[in-house]
């Protein structure tokens, strides 16, 4: 192994290292520790007794009868723990942890997620090495050491990220195919938000990723009917049951509640869809929502209009994934949790890195930008810091507090998404100035130690005077293997 994918490798371990062992000690001193698994166990837990998992009274009973009276700290999370959220796919996976008792099934959970977010992070780091192993390892490193909260509250994101993240690898690099039409299948059923659009950008790619994209639809399909037919059978009103669920935490003042009334939705994973920002204007769900779609809407349909009308190619792959990652984030419910599917922005911020000039600068501050201000390490810090403040009962503090808690991690995902999908564009831009004048459409991919553009220095004035598309080829537009 070369010593610059020896230093990165040693990021990562590093990362890995700080994030089992501080999530470990934080899970260990929390009050509510596992808390999201228990969301997702005892519901589970109901189904197994032919109960209604989506009936909170069902739910409750199964949790006291096998847990005892409610904790003083599981009262006030009750909800999180009785009314579950989660579609009827899911119990196709988790009635089997669910048959297992309680701490059994924690142990065999808390391995799935901590042990699946360590090695997506080695697999993005492997594809990233490609092209800068360093700067690869040192960004997955910095991510997972930034993941104490998943372990503390062990939410199915973890597993969900990492799932389609090794299925985005198994494509990739065309290995255990079968495995990662598997992976992206359960990714699927658990989380359908979380990965759904990446698995859209594999079925508008066509050729061979069209293929692996039916080929998941196939498979979930299969996989999720079991568990969506028990669900009806159990509970024929399980779809009005289930929006009231969802509908109960997104309510206003409740813990999804994207505004400023929310009891949860500031702190530590916080929630960091778009609308959390437009609600500080205006707490009317129809404004933000509204808002929110209008600033999504356009660049997802550039997006897909970008993927369709190009072939598919490495450097395709990551920007667009890098792109659709970041703002698959924004439209709807998400928490800083979910932003751990940003992994999959590493690869293209390294081939942007290689080539060298002021975007590979851009590329490290937007990307750099997006995982702190996402990351739990830097939100626990700066709460501490704000409380240490003792800042006066004023107006202007009050505001001052609902900008730093509210603002700076979706604006900073919608800039990593404008960034990438711009990137995305030019890349294609180039690609048919390319082949209008005649250029083979097959590039050679650039080395992993490439130290920049191999005529950075005229490039610019090239593609913007349309003239030889000798120098485009030996950019950042050519990495195209």
């Amino acid at each position: 192994m070369k010593k610059d994918c020896v230093d990165g490798y040693i990021f990562l371990l590093l990362g890995s290292t700080v994030f089992l062992l501080l999530g470990v000690a934080l899970e260990h001193a929390s009050n509510t520790p596992m808390l999201d698994f228990k969301a997702l166990y005892y519901p589970a837990r109901c189904l197994v007794q032919n109960c209604d998992p989506y009936m909170e009274s069902e739910v409750l009973r199964i949790y006291q009868a096998e847990a005892g009276p409610l904790p003083v700290n599981v009262v006030r999370n009750s909800p999180i723990v009785t009314r579950c959220p989660y579609p009827p796919s899911v119990f196709s996976f988790a009635v089997p942890i669910a048959a297992l008792p309680l701490r059994s099934a924690e142990l065999l959970w808390f391995g799935l997620t901590v042990g699946g977010l360590i090695f997506a992070s080695f697999l993005m780091w492997n594809l990233g090495a490609d092209y800068a192993p360093v700067l690869s390892g040192a960004l997955a490193g910095f991510l997972i050491a930034n993941s104490e909260g998943l372990i503390i509250l062990c939410n199915a994101a973890a597993l969900v990220v990492s799932l389609c993240v090794g299925a985005v690898w198994c494509f990739i690099r065309e290995r255990f195919v079968a495995a990662g039409i598997l992976c992206f299948a359960i990714s699927l059923a658990i989380k359908p938000h979380d990965t759904g659009l990446v698995w859209l950008y594999f079925l508008l790619a066509g050729g061979t990723y069209r293929k692996r994209a039916l080929q998941t639809l196939l498979v979930t399909v299969v996989l999720c009917l079991p568990g969506v037919l028990w669900v009806w059978h159990v509970s024929p009103h399980w779809i009005q049951e289930l929006h009231s669920n969802i509908a109960s935490y997104s309510a206003h003042g409740g813990i999804n509640d994207p505004s400023l009334a929310s009891t949860g939705a500031r702190g530590i994973e916080s929630v960091i869809s778009l609308q959390t920002v437009f609600s500080v204007f205006r707490g009317d769900p129809q404004f933000y929502n509204t808002a929110t779609y209008l600033v999504c809407a356009p660049l997802l349909l550039i997006w897909v209009f970008v993927t369709v009308r190009s072939r598919p190619s490495r450097a395709r792959t990551w920007l667009a994934l890098a792109s659709i990652a970041a703002l698959s984030m924004l439209p709807i419910y998400h928490r800083q949790y979910d932003a751990k599917l940003l992994l999959l922005t590493i690869p293209a911020c390294a081939m942007l890195w290689v080539e060298g000039g002021v975007i590979r600068w851009l590329a490290l501050l937007v990307n750099a930008g997006a995982l702190v201000l996402t990351g739990d390490l830097f939100w626990a810090f700066t709460f501490s810091l704000l409380h240490a403040l003792h800042l006066p009962a004023t107006r202007l503090s009050d505001q001052i507090l609902i900008a730093v808690q509210v603002f700076p991690a979706p604006v900073m995902l919608l800039i990593t998404a404008i960034f990438y999908l711009w990137v995305y564009m030019r890349y294609a831009r180039i690609k048919a100035e390319m082949q209008d004048h005649g250029e083979s459409e097959k590039m050679p991919l650039a080395p992993a130690n490439a130290s920049g553009s191999l005529c950075a220095g005229e490039k610019n004035h090239t593609l913007r005077k349309g003239a030889s598309m000798q120098c485009a080829r030996a950019t950042l537009f050519s990495y195209d293997s």
